[in-house]
This record gives structure tokens, sequence and C-alpha cells, in this order.
């Protein structure tokens, strides 16, 4: 058994929470997926409001539709990606486990990944289905795994930015 310094936990126990949260995101997405899936016609728009609607699509590409027109090497490239991505998470995650901010960000962009994932899994592409407007201007539409994604990531520059302003400042060398 490796040496636990004090007040540290063993490495599951610490990593815990944050693989739940990480299931938790990937598990909501899935289900608002399905309620969407079986309420939905592909491609019919209920609007919500003036600036919101929901509308089901579904995603071939990643991000913006990029490579959404291929002939489908694309469903497998990205769920490989995502796992190694995933898998690299994780190991920050390890590292990082006795701290807050990075390991909810990392969970975050896990739980997203792992539930566009099963998408691209079971539906050959990712299920899509909020999209938000401005008049004649529309932001593609995206998912909840989709947000979670991108609170990660901005979590993860959070976190960046917070750890750079703790660093002690390096005074001039001086010769010896």
């Amino acid at each position: 058994m490796p040496d636990l310094q004090a007040g540290q936990r063993p490495a599951f126990v610490a990593m815990l929470p944050w693989l739940v949260l990480a299931a938790a995101v990937m598990g909501l997405d899935q289900l608002t997926k399905q309620v969407v899936l079986a309420t939905m016609q592909y491609g019919e728009v209920i609007p919500v409001t003036g600036f919101f609607d929901l509308v089901l699509v579904f995603n071939r590409g990643a991000a913006f539709s990029f490579l959404a027109e291929h002939s489908g090497w694309q469903r497998w490239f990205f769920t490989g990606l995502a796992v190694v991505i995933c898998g690299w998470l994780l190991a920050l995650m390890h590292q990082h486990r006795e701290e807050r901010l990075l390991p909810a960000a990392f969970a975050l962009i896990i739980g997203g990944a792992i539930g566009n994932v099963v998408d691209r899994l079971l539906h050959g592409a990712v299920v899509d289905f909020l999209y938000f407007h401005a008049g004649r201007y529309g932001w593609p539409a995206f998912n909840l795994a989709d947000s979670a994604i991108t609170l990660g990531v901005g979590l993860m520059l959070w976190a960046q930015l917070r750890a750079g302003k703790h660093k002690p400042e390096a005074g001039p060398e001086r010769p010896s």
C-alpha cells in the first residue's frame, strides 16, 4: 500500500467525487438527448423564446460540424480522439486529485466527451438540440455535453490563470 502523507486520501477516494461528476454529466446529457429523440422529428424546430429554439439535428463532424460532410471515417476518428483525451484527462485528474477546480474541469470535459462518444456509437452522429439565435444569425446547435466541455475548458483556463497569480515572482539573478 502506498505511503500517504498526513491528510491525504487514497487516490480512488480522492477521485471519486470527480468521477461521479463525470458520470452525472454523461447521464444527464444522454437523458436529455433521449427525451429529444423520443419527442421530436429530425429538423423539427420548437420555438422557446425569441432567441432560443429546440431543434433536432445530427452532427457527424466535430464542433461547428467540422468534417461533417465526409464519408464516415470521422465518426471513428473523433471517437478515438475523445477516448485518448479522456485517458489523458483522467491521468491529469489523478495528478491533481487533491485540488478542486482542475479535477472539476476535467470531470466536466470527460463527462461531455463520453456523452458525445455514446452518440457516435449509437447513432453515428452527435445529437444536438439547443439552438440560440438573434434574427437571422444563429449559433450552431449544440447539446448538454458540449456545454459541459466548454465549461470545463473555461474552468481549466481560470485555474491556470489563478495558478499564475500565486507564483512568486523571480527577482533578477545576482552573481555569486
